[in-house]
């Protein structure tokens, strides 16, 4: 049973909560909830991105070792630590890297230092669900319509805390605040939308000193930073089915009918 009783005495709606680091997530019950994994720079944005280019399944995975086994099976590998590409693999995590077209149609295996752990840690939720700002849009009506509790899992860097995922977090509460109740007893929505509505006229410009921004300007991609930062460029849901993502073209169709 869905527990719907949010901060308000809001009986009637499902929970939106937020959970700032996978290091946290144990002090959650996932197992009626919908996860959105967040991670800004990069994975999730080059995720939705390999989808909207038209990938047709991504498995990911945790380690190194794990991608390079599925790579000597023949599968395309995408691998990402410490922000650069891993050498010996197909791509890294640019969101670039997922507009090939040689992907199209591809099963690709993805590891990152980040995000593909985030994933592991919700994968036994209820059902685990890729967050982006390029996707904001269309995920935020996606969720509306499950009459779930939802639970924004940001993968932060390294299970600590970072900005930008908090401000997608944060720009989901702010969209799904008619649909949802908050959880009682946290104040993490409350913060999460505060920043976003600090941040959301110049996202680019408020991450100007976090952490992960300077890390990847140190790279030279700046680029990449800029690009995950634009909305609803890639309209797509990846869901977790099994070991793999796949996009759920039957929920998008149905948004596009209602």
């Amino acid at each position: 049973m869905i527990n719907t009783y949010g901060m308000n005495g809001n009986h009637s709606k499902p929970l939106i909560d937020v959970c700032f680091t996978p290091a946290l997530f144990h002090l959650y019950d996932p197992k009626d909830s919908i996860v959105v994994v967040i991670d800004v720079l990069r994975a999730t944005s080059s995720i939705c991105i390999a989808f909207h280019h038209g990938v047709n399944s991504i498995i990911p995975v945790s380690e190194v070792e794990e991608a390079y086994e599925y790579k000597q099976k023949g599968y395309l590998v995408a691998v990402e630590r410490q922000g650069s590409k891993v050498e010996g693999f197909d791509f890294g995590n640019s969101p670039y890297d997922f507009m090939n077209p040689q992907l199209k149609g591809k099963d690709v295996v993805l590891t990152t230092t980040n995000g593909t752990h985030a994933i592991q840690t919700a994968k036994n939720s209820f059902k685990v669900v890729i967050g982006s700002f390029l996707n904001l849009d269309m995920l935020c009506r996606w969720l509306s319509l499950q009459n779930r509790n939802v639970i924004a899992l940001c993968a932060g860097w390294k299970n600590s805390f970072n900005l930008e995922d908090t401000l997608l977090a944060g720009a989901l509460v702010f969209r799904l605040r008619e649909h949802f109740a908050f959880s009682y007893g946290r104040d993490t929505c409350i913060a999460a939308e505060y920043l976003y509505l600090l941040a959301r006229k110049d996202m680019y410009q408020f991450l100007k000193e976090s952490s992960h921004r300077m890390r990847l300007e140190k790279l030279g991609i700046e680029k990449d930073i800029e690009f995950c930062l634009i909305p609803d460029t890639a309209p797509v849901i990846p869901v977790l089915h099994g070991i793999s993502l796949v996009n759920d073209v039957v929920g998008i169709n149905a948004l596009s009918t209602s």
